[in-house]
């Protein structure tokens, strides 16, 4: 047997990318950067809303060091923060763009699935 058959991130290459890139609050946040361009943390949570600030902050700080987001610190009073999407972030928004598109044309159809699933009882 071969390490492929036997390691999940051999066997499915692209697995390290969707943890990087699919894990639960990163979208959102690169979806914001990008679209929105340059934040404050403030922002960001208001835009996004639903994230709480210690999972906002886990989340950008994970994402400064994969190198998906650029903090910028001014040394002003008060001091000011800001966050941007790097040029790696921004080269996934073809990826999200095509995962729109599919959303867009496929999620009644999911949404049919389910229901169809869930109203054939018994399991």
């Amino acid at each position: 047997m071969t390490a492929a058959a036997t390691d999940p991130e051999l066997a499915c290459p692209t697995s390290a990318v969707v943890d990087i890139v699919f894990s639960r609050w990163t979208t959102p946040i690169l979806w914001t950067l990008n679209t929105h361009g340059r934040q404050r943390f403030v922002e960001l949570e208001r835009r996004i809303g639903t994230i709480t600030p210690k999972v906002l902050t886990q989340r950008l700080r994970q994402l400064e060091r994969d190198g998906m987001v650029v903090r910028t610190y001014h040394p002003e009073v008060p001091p000011r923060v800001e966050y941007e999407i790097s040029e790696l972030g921004r080269s996934l928004a073809p990826l999200f763009a095509h995962l729109a598109g599919w959303a867009a044309a496929n999620m009644d159809k999911v949404e049919r699935a389910r229901h169809e699933y869930d109203t054939d009882l018994p399991r």
